[in-house]
């Protein structure tokens, strides 16, 4: 069964490019939240070309769930002289510490102009943005030590800026989730919609679910066994990535009549297992750098 082409571009996504340009000239610095598990996949290419310029913060959320190894090497790649990289988990708090400092590194020209000028103690003002569902207002909250931005676990749900209050002496502009027009590789597609940062309800489930059976299989075959009891894992040679579904449905014992698979509840199992970290720590970008 081959792979679908995934594009998605709704129309709020468009209006979220204009408000990212149009509210630039208002903050002090740009927070850019990747996925962890997908730091490369999860990277909007628009984003830094709107923001260009701006120091700039990139967090590695949901680090919790993504491969030690795998996010220590992106984050030392993306670090540099006007990009900070920080590790987090906005569940946990995990590195969440590390953002104000950080921020106020980046902008110390611009505090000690304001100290100059009398007006010590000012907020600085970062924007916040990202793919949906990558954990936005979750951290907001978290940071704000208050639910002030709409939370759900679905892309899509944060569709107007919002500006919130903190108690780290930093105000940040929460920005609705911005995928872009169209995704050149058909991998960065099947890496977005495993992690739900695209709807599951356009989505052919179990393609993609076919495409987390191939990363597994390439990168993390010791957790997939351990995880669905398989002996033996066939190369892709002897078991497409199809097959080697259904032999995972077949180990949970996902039949209906007849002895067939049911190869759709294997799907969303699988997705949901996945994105629940019951597989193991799992990251789906592997770095080539």
């Amino acid at each position: 069964m081959p792979s679908q082409t995934i594009q998605w571009f709704p129309g709020h996504m468009a209006k979220t490019r204009r408000l990212i340009s149009e509210n630039l000239k208002n903050v002090d610095a740009v927070i850019e939240i990747l996925d962890a598990r997908i730091p490369y996949s999860s990277q909007n290419p628009e984003i830094r070309r709107l923001c260009e310029g701006k120091p700039f913060i990139i967090l590695l959320n949901k680090a919790s769930l993504a491969d030690q190894r795998v996010t220590k090497a992106f984050s030392e790649h993306y670090t540099n002289k006007n990009t900070v990289c920080i590790e987090t988990d906005c569940i946990s708090g995990y590195g969440l510490q590390k953002i104000a400092p950080a921020i106020r590194a980046l902008c110390e020209e611009k505090l000690n102009r304001y100290e100059e000028k009398g007006m010590s103690g000012r907020s600085l003002k970062a924007m916040v943005v990202g793919i949906p569902n990558v954990g936005k207002s979750s951290l907001i909250n978290k940071i704000a030590g208050n639910k002030k931005a709409k939370v759900e676990n679905r892309p899509g749900v944060t569709l107007n800026k919002q500006w919130v209050d903190t108690n780290i002496g930093i105000m940040l502009l929460d920005m609705p989730g911005v995928l872009w027009p169209k995704f050149e590789d058909a991998t960065v597609g099947e890496n977005l919609a495993i992690t739900g940062a695209i709807k599951d309800d356009i989505l052919d489930i179990e393609s993609i679910a076919m495409a987390l059976c191939g990363r597994l299989r390439q990168y993390y075959p010791k957790e997939l066994c351990a995880r669905y009891k398989i002996d033996t894992l066939p190369s892709p040679e002897d078991m497409d990535n199809y097959d080697l579904l259904s032999l995972i449905g077949k180990k949970r014992g996902f039949c209906i009549s007849g002895g067939e698979i049911d190869t759709e509840r294997t799907a969303n199992m699988l997705i949901d297992e996945f994105r629940m970290g019951k597989i193991g720590r799992i990251s789906l970008d592997i770095p080539n750098f």
